[in-house]
């Protein structure tokens, strides 16, 4: 198996970990989403070079004595079967062990009356309003399909019986999973730390009507793409070394796409528009089981702390556990080694706050690799 470029877990390891019944539910949930993201970004970086040496006529043999296209065969089959994996394990162990739980995911053909009109007025007042429909025909170019996103490829058919092609974005700001009330009927034990929800790309197919009125929906089929990511920086050529980086982060957004996934549904016509549309050869296309983009499914927000591994408090290294010793006194009596995650970090960011407020620092130099946002660390720098 493969080593992914942003991780230390192989996504085998991963996968591993996603079925392994020792871990619960929750956070094997989480690794699917992380091995779901993990795929993605190596199709991003790695796959994306690969296809850049290919179309450049690279043939020299890598370390383990294949070309560049023989790689890509290799790396395409194996990523592909990873992500079957991940869904067979997904459909076949754990939303049925989240049921048994009292976590529900349910399709919405599925929901009851209640949880159907409770489903359509969440729809109503938090999801139109907010979703924006692109058709595409010999009039209307073919709408840009951002990097990662969850779309809908939408057949329509007109009152003159001319069918249609549309684009639905599913927007990644909500949450993938719509909330729905407990089925009828149920004792209010049975309701007790119980949630049901339904797919969120699911509730947008079932109402396409309010986007498109007047037209009827002949089919409606998910797809997703992965653009290329890579980027490469001649250091010593770049005038502006920060000036190339903005470029070249702004142009991974409109990238060539290295990756179409489908739903295995999807019919060839649907299959032949994403395809001449996005400039992708039909080996990029790889067709799957719902649901796409499994880096999206998340139920660590849940209030089920049975079902997530006990929360863990990093320790405070020795030496700096006191509030009225600054960092710089205490590093001035021996050097500190701190160990993350099992050490706090907060000692760092104390650190960089004392410097950056004291007015005999003349400069701070230091890498900081994935920030996230509100980053405490960024704002001692700012």
């Amino acid at each position: 198996y493969w080593r992914d470029w942003s991780s230390d877990v192989c996504s085998s390891d991963l996968l591993e970990e996603v079925r392994d019944e020792r871990n619960p539910l929750i956070e094997r949930v989480k690794f699917l989403s992380i091995l779901g993201s993990n795929l993605g970004e190596f199709f991003m970086v790695r796959v994306a070079g690969l296809r850049q040496q290919v179309e450049a006529g690279v043939a020299d043999l890598s370390a383990d004595g294949m070309t560049p296209a023989e790689q890509l065969v290799a790396c395409r089959e194996l990523a592909h079967q990873l992500m079957y994996e991940a869904r067979d394990a997904w459909v076949s162990e754990i939303v049925p062990q989240l049921a048994e739980a009292g976590v529900h995911i349910h399709d919405f053909d599925t929901l009851g009356e209640a949880q159907r009109a409770a489903a359509i007025a969440y729809f109503e007042r938090g999801v139109f309003p907010v979703l924006t429909p692109l058709a595409f025909d010999p009039g209307r170019p073919f709408p840009h399909i951002s990097n990662l996103s969850l779309n809908l490829a939408v057949l329509l058919r007109d009152e003159n019986d001319q069918q249609l092609f549309a684009r639905v974005k599913v927007p990644s700001s909500l949450p993938r999973f719509a909330a729905v009330p407990a089925p009828k009927g149920l004792s209010a034990a049975a309701k007790t730390r119980r949630y049901d929800f339904v797919w969120l790309e699911q509730l947008i197919a079932a109402n396409l009507g309010e986007l498109f009125p007047g037209m009827t929906s002949v089919g409606t089929y998910a797809f997703r793409v992965t653009r290329d990511a890579e980027m490469s920086i001649q250091e010593l050529e770049a005038d502006d070394l920060l000036e190339t980086i903005e470029e070249g982060v702004l142009r991974r957004r409109f990238g060539s796409v290295v990756r179409l996934t489908i739903d295995g549904t999807t019919p060839a016509d649907v299959r032949h528009i994403l395809l001449d549309n996005l400039d992708l050869e039909p080996e990029g296309m790889v067709a799957v089981d719902p649901p796409l983009g499994m880096s999206g499914i998340n139920l660590l927000g849940l209030d089920r702390p049975d079902l997530k591994d006990p929360p863990f408090v990093p320790a405070v290294p020795e030496g700096l556990g006191d509030p009225e010793l600054s960092i710089f006194a205490a590093i001035r009596k021996h050097d500190i080694l701190i160990h993350r995650p099992y050490e706090s970090f907060g000692p760092v960011v104390d650190w960089l706050e004392s410097a950056a407020h004291d007015p005999d620092v003349l400069a701070i130099k230091m890498t900081l690799y994935r920030v996230g946002r509100n980053a405490p660390a960024v704002a001692a720098l700012l």
